[in-house]
């Protein structure tokens, strides 16, 4: 076996050109292949942990997958308001251990604007449970106080005692701009990887006090109340959009979301955050599977390139291989030389292709990080990860054992004769 060994290797040093092309092609595929199960990995743990310790999330009788694209992703509109009558009436339920009202509809150069009360800085998670941290500052006291998620405050190169002004609605402009009651930015938390980041958080307070001259969505002509006239009004909010529930117990949670889902005062939507959760990353599945496939097929493309750079050798190495047949070697021997080869080519390019991916990831983390708020870890290899490398090598071997056969059957007569 050593001196087959010896025979492969100096055969691929003769053609280290053409193998060092092949390696990196095959490289390149691994790392695309890993790469792609990395990101679906970590895009779903962070999918997954964008709320945690939240036992219901309430809105308006819609989807399942809209209550949490509104209420949790900040994406999209609810069909309906909750009274705020009716969220007192639940929140006094003798199951519920505390509730965060949430109040959207307003924004702030494209990033979209929360009302709720400081039990949101206390009670929300996000990953393993972890709780809410300030980068700088407080939480909100004042009615016109205002707290930036690290991405909003980032983008917009806010600092604490800058003055915001909301806009009316979505977008990068908003319909109108509530320039008359100016928020200032009193906190700005430090960085979760979730939708908190693109937020700019207010209080309940404050959404009633710049929309006091508003009716139906406009603004009342003629009618102007400067904020410290505001101060002094009773700003207990109308209605709001949803509201976060966390219960004294699991088995509690049950119970109340049927009593919820069969309120009869308005109709009300109680989902639990996990199940929603999986609910709208099933929606993604095509996608996932769509990426896999891709990374797929650019892996066999580089083990076809390594068959055809093997067999397009074969024609020039018909003399080497009938030397070697001359001097003993065996049909079985050629062919191992060359599974061998093949093989050699398979684990270098894995092996390069794993570094280039560790390479690559700590180059991306960080942009990723901040531009998508994706946390792309950088582990050992996963147990998946060492799967995959082991079937691509083997289908390396595989693919060696097509020039391997054809030389298999190459007689040493054939191998001496000299083509014009």
């Amino acid at each position: 076996m050593t001196p087959l060994l010896s025979l492969s290797c100096r055969s691929l040093l003769n053609r280290r050109g053409t193998v060092g092309l092949t390696v990196f092609a095959i490289a390149v595929s691994v790392m695309l292949v890993l790469g792609v199960e990395r990101l679906r990995h970590d895009a779903k743990s962070s999918f997954a942990n964008t709320i945690s310790g939240t036992d219901l999330i309430v809105g308006a009788r819609s989807g399942t997958i809209q209550l949490l694209l509104y209420s949790v992703f900040r994406i999209g509109n609810a069909t309906n308001n909750i009274a705020w009558k009716s969220y007192r009436d639940i929140a006094a339920q003798p199951e519920i251990a505390w509730t965060v009202p949430l109040s959207l509809g307003d924004s702030h150069h494209g990033f979209r604007v929360m009302g709720t009360t400081a039990d949101y800085f206390r009670h929300y998670r996000y990953g393993r449970k972890q709780p809410l941290r300030f980068a700088a500052g407080v939480a909100f006291e004042d009615v016109f106080d205002a707290i930036l998620g690290a991405d909003a405050a980032k983008a917009l190169g806010y600092e604490l005692g800058d003055a915001i002004v909301v806009s009316h609605g979505l977008g990068q402009t908003g319909f109108a701009r509530h320039e008359d009651k100016p928020f200032k930015v009193v906190g700005i938390l430090a960085k979760t990887g979730t939708p908190v980041d693109r937020t700019v958080h207010v209080s309940l307070a404050g959404i009633e006090a710049i929309h006091i001259d508003w009716r139906s969505g406009s603004r009342v002509p003629g009618m102007t109340t400067d904020a410290d006239t505001v101060r002094q009004m009773d700003l207990q909010p109308k209605a709001i959009t949803a509201f976060l529930v966390g219960t004294k117990s699991r088995f509690a949670a049950f119970r109340l979301q049927r009593t919820i889902n069969e309120y009869p005062r308005e109709p009300l939507l109680a989902v639990l955050p996990g199940v929603a959760l999986q609910e709208l990353w099933d929606l993604m599945g095509t996608a996932e599977a769509a990426l896999s496939a891709i990374s797929m097929f650019v892996v066999a493309a580089g083990l076809l390139g390594m068959m055809t750079m093997l067999l397009s050798g074969l024609n020039e190495r018909r003399r080497e291989i009938a030397i070697l047949r001359s001097v003993g070697a065996r049909p079985a021997h050629v062919f191992g030389m060359l599974v061998l080869e093949a093989a050699f080519i398979s684990l270098g390019g894995a092996l390069v292709g794993l570094v280039m991916l560790y390479a690559g990831l700590l180059v991306a983390q960080p942009l990723i990080d901040v531009q998508y708020g994706l946390f792309l870890s950088i582990g050992l290899p996963t147990a998946r990860d060492l799967t995959l490398l082991g079937v691509i090598f083997f289908a390396g071997v595989l693919v060696g054992a097509v020039p391997g056969y054809r030389a298999y059957r190459h007689s040493l007569a054939d191998g001496m004769i000299v083509r014009t």
